[in-house]
């Protein structure tokens, strides 16, 4: 009977050790591109500066990027559906680790293979602008000249941290030092030109003192010559938050706004009456978009970035940019 017990037990034990090996090893050693080291991206969103720029985020095509001609014919679909950019990832302009891919996936976003491509070279033949790059603090901390010299290669002058993982938002010591440790990255970038943003899920609505939530506190305790935000309000329409209310509050601190729409796909007879409600293509779904995107061009957004994880028409991110840019073009192009 025991053994029985610890077969499981040294099974799991073993994938787990297979894991990290495979982990280390897929990593390797990652070469950040620079002007020095690679094709620089001429195009950059100033020259829309007339305009809000409109974007896509590097997520939802990773199962579109698995060789350059597939990227590439990805990347000029995007353009030809009439978006300006593409927002980067550093976990997907390099090589991934196997932990980052299984996260992704299991989290509706494969990232896929790209990150053995050449991204600077895809981007400038595509037509397309960066209008950020998405990054982590930690690297920022580590060496920011690196970071910065890799958002300039790629045309853009903002970085903007993902989130942080492993990290605990319901200490509010613990988000006081996140916001220190914001502002003296941001400080630092700006000495190479470079500005930073944060950018939100739901997990920093969480209270952490009677008065106070994470997000508050980023927000307050950050300087706003240094950090500023992308803000994304499918994560703060998940966490029951008065959308409206807050990006007015925040005003001319959400630089960049990462727009989708939620609601309900699925066609009937229901075995229940409680559906899960899941992303959307823009207009499709019932989170109020237009009161945003009043609110967001009020505030001078800089630019509005499309970003789904699944549910897309077809099971093809391609169709529902499409179906998106409709929206886009008719709000942010008139």
């Amino acid at each position: 009977m025991k053994k029985k017990k610890i077969i499981p037990v040294v099974a799991i034990m073993l994938l787990l050790v297979i894991v990290i090996v495979v982990n280390k090893l897929n990593q390797g050693e990652s070469t950040h591109y620079s002007i020095q080291n690679s094709t620089q991206v001429t195009r950059s969103v100033e020259q829309y500066e007339e305009k809000i720029s409109i974007a896509v985020q590097q997520i939802m095509i990773g199962t579109k990027c698995n060789n350059y001609e597939t990227a590439l014919e990805t990347l000029k679909e995007i353009k030809d559906a009439g978006y300006d950019a593409i927002e980067i990832n550093d976990f997907m302009i390099h090589k991934a680790g196997l932990t980052v891919k299984l996260m992704t996936k299991f989290g509706g976003m494969p990232v896929g293979n790209g990150g053995k491509l050449d991204w600077p070279s895809l981007i400038e033949e595509s037509g397309l602008a960066v209008i950020s790059l998405h990054s982590y603090l930690n690297s920022i901390e580590d060496n920011p000249e690196e970071v910065a010299n890799e958002a300039k290669c790629f045309g853009t002058d903002v970085v903007v941290i993902t989130g942080m993982y492993n990290f605990d938002y319901s200490d509010e010591t613990q988000v006081r030092e996140l916001a220190n440790r914001l502002n003296v990255a941001g400080e630092e970038l700006s000495k190479y030109g470079v500005k930073l943003l944060y950018h939100n899920h739901n997990v920093e609505m969480q209270k952490v003192n009677e008065k106070q939530t994470a997000y508050e506190i980023i927000v307050e305790e950050t300087d706003p010559a240094y950090v500023n935000f992308e803000f994304d309000s499918y994560w703060m329409t998940d966490a029951g938050v008065n959308v409206p209310e807050l990006m007015e509050k925040m005003g001319n601190r959400i630089k960049l706004w990462h727009i989708n729409d939620r609601g309900c796909k699925k066609t009937g007879p229901y075995y229940t009456p409680i559906l899960k409600e899941d992303a959307t293509e823009l207009g499709y779904g019932n989170m109020d978009l237009e009161t945003l995107t009043e609110i967001a061009i009020e505030n001078g957004v800089e630019g509005v970035i499309l970003e789904t994880h699944q549910n897309w028409i077809n099971d093809d991110p391609i169709e529902s940019i499409k179906v998106s840019s409709e929206f886009m073009r008719k709000h942010f192009r008139q």
